[in-house]
């Protein structure tokens, strides 16, 4: 009985297929967008995740300052020196490596070209709180970051705009009026956290930077990657009561330097893109509900010119559920195929989309079933009033009915 009931159900579909397809369009349209959303969401979240990792492992940036960004007043703070870096390596715990940086932007020649990119003076442990990786070459050595040597390791960008096909180690790249011999090429990292060319870089030992490019001493920022498993309160903690005392700044004065967590950045951001997804995903549900609400209209519409039918169909025995069954599947099979058309569709945007906004496709069965589910009941929600309502209809009036 239950597989004759489907059959009707399905002949009736497929006798006003335009009707059927405009029917179930607003549940394709819903559940595409709710889908697309909650994948481009959490693959924006992923994409902010990488970026901010691709920073450092576990990296506290120190810079001078009470605060990040404009109006932070870093120009009027002083900056820090070597012995800082040496002093927090040597005095607290759970570090893994701290790094000085100093940054100087300048034009680069070599092999016939230029480039105008970032030179960095720090020291080896540059690489380890920054997660790099040397692809071809070696370090510095300890002599040549103390005779601050004229030696530099350059970035995958940098090696392709100024050596193209040409072998880059051992060259010499002209940093300012400076010649340096290239010994290392640091592994790809792409494009960094805020737009900006990871790759696009000079590494050079700190006193180099120092002595011959810019002239001064100064130390603009600290890196230090904490190991794992420490305790980053604690660390920051014992940091900012070292750089004080490094600093003098008596009882009750506000620290010159300010301490950022990517792990807290990293954080925050991410929850930032979440609550976004949702945000959006539930304006998307809103197209679920009016496409609900056209399924509920079609379906009494049917009810209306198949009176007649219907009250045939009472007239010589079938009971009432046997025609609230039959409706009530029409309208759940009807939602259902729009489900299923909208997961298809939402795949195929979500691929596109997040190929052109260069974030990664992350397939969230969750979300899909959910969806797929909530179609379904949609189907039963709204087909419920129109398929009662032909299965209390009297057959004698049904059948008067033109």
């Amino acid at each position: 009985m239950l597989l004759n009931t489907i059959w009707l159900a399905l002949r009736s579909i497929r006798r006003n297929l335009m009707r059927s397809f405009l029917t179930i369009l607003g549940i394709v349209i819903g559940v595409s967008a709710v889908i697309t959303m909650v994948t481009l969401g959490n693959g924006a979240t992923q994409a902010v995740q990488t970026q901010i990792s691709s920073l450092g492992t576990n990296l506290l940036q120190i810079r001078p300052g009470q605060r990040m960004g404009p109006g932070s007043g870093g120009a009027s703070a002083p900056s820090f020196k070597e012995v800082d870096a040496t002093a927090i390596a040597s005095q607290i715990g759970g570090i893994a490596a701290v790094a000085p940086e100093s940054r100087a932007s300048t034009t680069l020649v070599a092999n016939g070209r230029n480039w105008t990119s970032s030179v960095v003076g720090s020291s080896n442990a540059w690489l380890t709180t920054g997660n790099w990786q040397l692809k071809e070459g070696r370090e510095f050595s300890d002599d040549e970051l103390r005779a601050g040597a004229a030696v530099c390791v350059i970035g995958e960008t940098v090696r392709r705009e100024l050596f193209g096909s040409t072998p880059a180690l051992g060259q010499a790249l002209r940093v300012k009026q400076v010649s340096c011999e290239v010994v290392g090429i640091l592994g790809s990292k792409g494009q960094g956290s805020f737009g900006n060319d990871q790759d696009d870089v000079v590494l050079v030992p700190l006193k180099t930077l120092q002595r011959r490019i810019t002239g001064n001493t100064r130390v603009n920022t600290l890196l230090v990657s904490m190991a794992d498993g420490s305790d980053a309160t604690r660390i920051k903690s014992g940091i900012t009561q070292l750089l004080r005392e490094q600093r003098k700044l008596a009882d009750g004065v506000e620290d010159n330097f300010n301490v950022l967590d990517t792990k807290q950045l990293a954080d925050t951001l991410s929850g930032t893109t979440q609550i976004m997804t949702t945000l959006l995903g539930a304006v998307a549900a809103v197209s679920l509900l009016v496409g609900g609400i056209g399924v509920m209209n079609i379906m009494l519409v049917s009810v209306t010119e198949r009176t007649r039918e219907i009250g045939l169909r009472l007239a010589i025995g079938a009971l009432e559920r046997e025609v609230l069954l039959q409706f009530l599947i029409e309208a759940v099979v009807l939602a259902s195929l729009g489900g299923l058309l909208g997961v298809a569709l939402a795949t195929a945007a979500s691929l596109g989309l997040a190929a052109l906004m260069q974030i990664p496709y992350t397939f969230d069965l969750g979300v899909n079933l959910l969806s797929f589910a909530f179609s379904a009941a949609i189907g039963v929600v709204f087909g419920f009033v129109p398929a009662r309502r032909a299965a209390q209809l009297d057959p004698i009036e049904a059948l008067r009915h033109e």
